[in-house]
This record gives structure tokens, C-alpha cells and sequence, in this order.
């Protein structure tokens, strides 16, 4: 409802709409009754005016049918955007540790699928849901001016309906839940299979990928079809009931009919108006599947809602830094404040061993440091407690003298390991650290990194990359990454094996180029390759 906020309009107008068409549809069976019983010369006035009467409500009917069709569309692709760009942005501000807890293809699921549920619902389940309360009451009062016993029979089955409803709501409510979280396993099995084709192929695991997935599916489909078998009875019992409802409605009225209690308009509108009664009776039923989904759906958003946000990365920060430092953009980019670890321990949450323990540095202004260390020795954790990621379970972290938090994220630049391109082309990936930069500043950036390899593509800028970098090869990937930090000069630049794929005489070429477009500022090398402690003021050898 937050989401829908500014579509308010076009959901009342949705509603109004659906609101006339009944309001039509029960003047056309006022308007069939009067022009029956002027044919049958039971009632006075003109069949001529009766008839025109009668195709106006029809004409008005698909007027408001087509008008109402239009907006719902309208309002679904809107709603659904609204609700896909708000969920977005609440995840990427979310913290690293709570959106790690979730699978990557489970959130696609629920941005998708999920997303979809709720938009349908607010957009056409709820408006069609006032609708057909409206043409109930509507039609049971019509019903009821006619013949108020008949009327009272007819809706006696309601309550009934609604208990039968309410025995299945809590089942159907678990295995809609169940089978969501089916259609997740099954998404992130074909996800990672296909992102990871290249493990499945060398270990000839093929066969077996296969068969996972023939399992998941197994259990996707029994669940289904348990669905299927309570909806299948409810359905069942509820036509029965419908059927004899109909039945004893015709049988009441051939007899008064018989009798001369009524006429054979009166007739004909005691059949349409139970039709009328009995259609939102059934569409009501129905809502017991549409919104147990919803509110699985709605469930599983709200549990991504949940997750710990960051603080306003936007909000302003003064740090203080050297007399001597400038600011360009709102970066600072000479003489920038130390990057200082004070006592530093941390350990992830339910593991006993200390990642980090008592560490102290201080990253000087200008300088440029290489961490080393073995495999899990906490390279990585540095980086992710610098870019404030992660909280230091003891000590505290501090840029200049504030504490390192999401907000001082900006005086920070970060390579990460291995291809962080997006699929698009160059000029696209260098545009997202630096949305202004001119062809110019694209071009020098590139050549800094040693990537004027770009210069040589028949395209160039524009040149596409695929998922995962293809068309490029991996060292070129790394170099592209480089070229689009550059772009963005900060107080602190972070490299996290940024040369791994590179050959030695390329590696010299892209580091001098990494010094020549960041001086002034301070440069971390997170690295296991020696060539790059030849340029390096300090190193940090974490064990």
C-alpha cells in the first residue's frame, strides 16, 4: 500500500468503473423485465423505447468494459515498476551480511513473481473484489423488491460457502507457501547450473545436474497437484451447491408463474438476478486461492523489506583532512585524511575463530600499501571493514576523525576481484562510476589502465559486453574495471587483485598508470603478485 501511494487515482477510477458496469448490468435486467412484459402486454409503453433502453445499457456496458480494460493495464505496468524500483532500492541499501542470508535467484523470484502477485492485486483483485460486493448487494436488493423469500433462499448457502473457505484457507495458505519456495529451489538450480556450465561440463556431471533438478521438479509438481485436489473438491461441492441454487429458482418461479403470482418478465429477471447472486458468490470463492497467494507473496516481500538498512549513505559528512587538501566533486582528491584501524578484532557472527585480532594501522595520506597473506589470513575482511560492509567486533575503524560508516563510503573507490562488468556496453560501464565523464576523460581513464585495447574495437566505446564479461577476455575484463574506478578519483583507492590476470610487462604498465591518475591520493593494493611491492611506501603481511 506504501508502493501504491501515488496510484490511488487510478485505483478508485478502476474501482468506480467496475462499480457502473454492474450498475448497467442490473438496468439492463430492470430494462428486459419492462420490455418483456410490454411484448407480452402485461404493462403498457412503448417496446420501441424499451428496446432503444436496452441497447444503450449494452453499448454503455462495453464502453465502461473497454475504458475499465485500458486503465487496468495501465495501472498494472505502473504498479508493478513502482513496486520493482522501490524493492530494488530497499535491497541495495540493505546491509551486506542481511542480504547475503538470501539467495541471489530467490530475490529475482520474489522481484518477479512475487511482484506480480501483489501488483495483480492491488491493481485488479481488490477493485474487482469491491465490484462484486457491489453486485451482490445490488442484485439480492433487485431479488428482494421482487420477491423477498426467494431473495432470502437464494443467499441462505453464503455463509456456508464462506466456512467451507475458511477449512481449506490455512492448507491452502502452506502449500502456496510451499510451492513458492519450490519454484525458487528450481529457478537457483538452472541459474547456478548455467552460470557454472563451464564446472558441470569438466567434471561430466551433466546426467546428474539432470537428475537434481528432476527431483526439485517432482516436488514442485506434488505440490501442485495437492493444490489442485483441495481446490478440485471446494470447487466441486460449491457447483453442486450452485446448481441446486439455480434449479429450485427456476422451479419456484415456472410455478408462480403457473399460478399467476408473477409474470413471465418477473420470470426472466428471477433467473438473471440468481445468476447475478450466485457469480459473486462463486468469484468470492475464488478469492480464497487469489489471496492466499497474495498474501504468500506479500509475506515473502516483506521479509526482503526486513532486512537491516544501512544508514543514508546521501547524508552529508565533514571530515577533516590535511590544510593543503582540495575537493572536487565532493571527493576529496589531495592530501586526503588517514585511513586509521584502532585495535581491530572481528569474527563472523557464529564462528569462534578471530579473523582479525587487535590489528593496527594507519593508512597514511598519499601512501601506498600492499596487503598480503595467505588464503582466509583476513585480506578480504580488511577490505569489506574499510568499505564499512562489515562492523569490527571490537576496536573501530576511523577515515580522518569520524568513524568509517555507509556515509563515508564515497571518499572510497573498490576494484573487486575478478569481472564486475554489467552486461551492456564499455561506454556504459564507465559511465556508472562517472555518469558525466566526456568521451575525452573515457579515453584517458582507458589508457591509464592499459585498456586502449577499446580504441581498437570496431565499435569502440560501444562495443557490447555479454554476461560475465564475454567477448573480452579476462585480463581485458580487469583492465575495463580499473579504467571505470579511475574514472571516479577518491580520497582512497582499493585494488583487491585487480592484476591477477595480467602478464607481467602489462601489470608494470597498468600500476604506473594506476599512480599517475590517483596522485595525492592514498592507494591499497590488496595483492599476491610482487611486482606491484615495487611501487608500494608500506606492506601489511596479515598471518
Amino acid at each position: 500500500m506504501r508502493n501504491s501511494r501515488e496510484h490511488r487515482l487510478q485505483m478508485w477510477l478502476n474501482c468506480i468503473l467496475g462499480i457502473l458496469s454492474v450498475s448497467l448490468s442490473l438496468a439492463f435486467v430492470w430494462g428486459m423485465k419492462w420490455t418483456i412484459d410490454i411484448a407480452t402486454e402485461v404493462k403498457a409503453g412503448s417496446l420501441d423505447a424499451a428496446i432503444s433502453l436496452l441497447i444503450a445499457f449494452v453499448a454503455g456496458q462495453v464502453l465502461t468494459n473497454f475504458i475499465s480494460s485500458r486503465v487496468r493495464a495501465l495501472l498494472g505496468v505502473r504498479m508493478r515498476n513502482a513496486l520493482q524500483a522501490s524493492m530494488l532500492s530497499r535491497l541495495l541499501q540493505a546491509t551486506w551480511t542481511d542480504l547475503r542470508k538470501v539467495h541471489t535467484t530467490d530475490i529475482v523470484s520474489r522481484m518477479t513473481t512475487d511482484v506480480d502477485i501483489v501488483a495483480n492485486l492491488i491493481n485488479e483483485q481488490i477493485p474487482l473484489l469491491l465490484t462484486i460486493l457491489f453486485q451482490l448487494c445490488g442484485a439480492f436488493v433487485f431479488l428482494y423488491l421482487l420477491d423477498n423469500r426467494l431473495a432470502l433462499i437464494v443467499v441462505i448457502v453464503a455463509p456456508a460457502f464462506v466456512l467451507l473457505s475458511k477449512l481449506f484457507m490455512r492448507r491452502l495458505h502452506n502449500i502456496a507457501h510451499a510451492i513458492r519456495e519450490s519454484e525458487s529451489h528450481v529457478l537457483t538450480s538452472i541459474q547456478e547450473s548455467l552460470r557454472h556450465s563451464t564446472i558441470v561440463k569438466t567434471f561430466d556431471r551433466i546426467a546428474y545436474i539432470g537428475e537434481r533438478l528432476t527431483l526439485q521438479q517432482q516436488h514442485l509438481q506434488a505440490k501442485v497437484i495437492e493444490r489442485t485436489r483441495y481446490s478440485s473438491i471446494s470447487q466441486m461441492m460449491m457447483n453442486v451447491g450452485f446448481a441446486t441454487g439455480y434449479l429450485f429458482t427456476f422451479i419456484w418461479g415456472v410455478k408462480h408463474l403457473q399460478a399467476g403470482i408473477i409474470t413471465y418478465g418477473s420470470l426472466t429477471a428471477f433467473i438473471q438476478l440468481v445468476g447475478q447472486i450466485q457469480g459473486p458468490i462463486r468469484s468470492l470463492t475464488r478469492f480464497v486461492p487469489i489471496l492466499v497467494s497474495a498474501a504468500t507473496a506479500i509475506e515473502r516481500l516483506m521479509e526482503l523489506d526486513k532486512l537491516e538498512h544501512e544508514q543514508d549513505s546521501s547524508a552529508t559528512v565533514a571530515i577533516s583532512s590535511h590544510p593543503n587538501s582540495t575537493a572536487v566533486a565532493g571527493i576529496l582528491t589531495v592530501v586526503p585524511p588517514p585511513l586509521t584501524f584502532h585495535q581491530v578484532s572481528f569474527r563472523y557472527p557464529g564462528e569462534e575463530q578471530w579473523v582479525l585480532s587487535a590489528f593496527s594501522h594507519t593508512f597514511r595520506p598519499g601512501s601506498v600499501t600492499a596487503i598480503q597473506g595467505a588464503t582466509g589470513s583476513g585480506k578480504t575482511t580488511l577490505v569489506r571493514l574499510m568499505l564499512s560492509l562489515l562492523r569490527p567486533t571490537m576496536g573501530n575503524v576511523t577515515l580522518g576523525d569520524i568513524p568509517i560508516t555507509p556515509t563515508t563510503r564515497r571518499y572510497l573507490t573498490y576494484v573487486p576481484q575478478g569481472n564486475s562488468l554489467f552486461s551492456g556496453s564499455i561506454r556504459e560501464n564507465l559511465l556508472l562510476a562517472a555518469p558525466t565523464a566526456s568521451d575525452e576523460q573515457m579515453a584517458e581513464a582507458l589508457r591509464h589502465a592499459a585498456a586502449d585495447f577499446v580504441f581498437s574495437l570496431p565499435q569502440g566505446l560501444d562495443a557490447i559486453c555479454t554476461e560475465r564479461g564475454g567477448g573480452i577476455s579476462e585480463g581485458q575484463a580487469q583492465r575495463l574495471c580499473i579504467a571505470r574506478a579511475l574514472l571516479r578519483p577518491a580520497s582512497i583507492m582499493i585494488f583487491d587483485e585487480c592484476t591477477s590476470a595480467l602478464d607481467i610487462s602489462t601489470e608494470h604498465r597498468v600500476i604506473k598508470g594506476i599512480l599517475q591518475a590517483c596522485t595525492g591520493s592514498t592507494i591499497i593494493f590488496v595483492t599476491h603478485r610482487p611486482a606491484v611491492l615495487t611501487y608500494c611506501t608500506d606492506v601489511i603481511r596479515l598471518s
